[in-house]
């Protein structure tokens, strides 16, 4: 793992790496108890918000141009156990590219393109449509996400799903920038930017939207909170297609 620490972090992560015959004993033994009981730790749930702007040239004065960053070492350890699981079921969406293995930004493109070529071969226009989710990460609702997980998702019950409640439920942060600090809020809504779960539950969360588009008879592919909608149509029929592509936008949206 990366190693990046945490203000609020006793230990910097260069440490336990580098003493790691000290800390792996009580490491594992802890997060350990963590799995075994379906708590995750309340002192992890404070966080710090790093001010960083999400790149550069954009706006300082404006909040919305930053994104907070966080890491934890337990997430990896139930990241490694649920990941196999939540891809290899029929309910995860196929077509998302993000945080999986052999899929990437290359390889949702040639996706793409490998829908419009042969289109454009048959004589056909492509209409592309690009959805794009605002604050994506911050507007995941805690109980639709754990009612998929435990209904769509099958098998994530028990400690393992109260381990997940637990692990996005009681969540506070606050902003510190040079010797100013803010009050800690509540953070009910949405998983932890940055965090290691946080894009794969995300993933999971948005995974339903495909069966929308698939109803449609869409053709589409996902990356993260990114959506392509495409739909190939003869010149002579370009009203029929492109009113299949905005009623398919609207029940997405919706």
């Amino acid at each position: 793992m990366p190693s990046k620490s945490s203000p609020l972090d006793v230990l910097p992560c260069s440490l336990l790496k580098s003493c790691a015959h000290v800390f792996i004993p009580a490491t594992a033994r802890l997060s350990n108890l963590s799995l075994q009981t379906g708590m995750f730790p309340a002192r992890y749930k404070r966080v710090q918000v790093l001010p960083l702007l999400k790149k550069a040239g954009l706006d300082s004065s404006q909040p919305a141009n930053y994104r907070p960053i966080v890491s934890k070492v337990l997430e990896r350890l139930v990241l490694a156990r649920l990941r196999p699981h939540l891809l290899s079921s029929s309910n995860f969406s196929q077509f998302q590219s993000a945080y999986r293995k052999g899929h990437s930004t290359e390889t949702a493109l040639l996706e793409v393109l490998d829908g419009v070529f042969p289109a454009a071969d048959d004589k056909q226009v492509t209409v592309l449509i690009g959805l794009d989710l605002s604050a994506a990460f911050d507007t995941v609702d805690h109980r639709l996400l754990l009612d998929r997980l435990r209904l769509e998702f099958v098998c994530v019950t028990e400690i393992p799903l109260r381990w997940l409640q637990s692990y996005l439920e009681g969540r506070t942060q606050f902003i510190k920038m040079g010797q100013h600090k803010s009050h800690s809020t509540e953070v009910d809504v949405g998983v932890p930017q940055g965090s290691v779960l946080g894009p794969l539950l995300f993933a999971v969360y948005c995974s339903p939207t495909a069966d929308v588009i698939a109803h449609h008879g869409v053709q589409y592919h996902q990356y993260a909170d990114d959506t392509q909608l495409h739909l190939a149509m003869c010149a002579n029929n370009t009203p029929a297609g492109l009113f299949v592509l905005a009623e398919c936008t609207t029940n997405v949206r919706q």
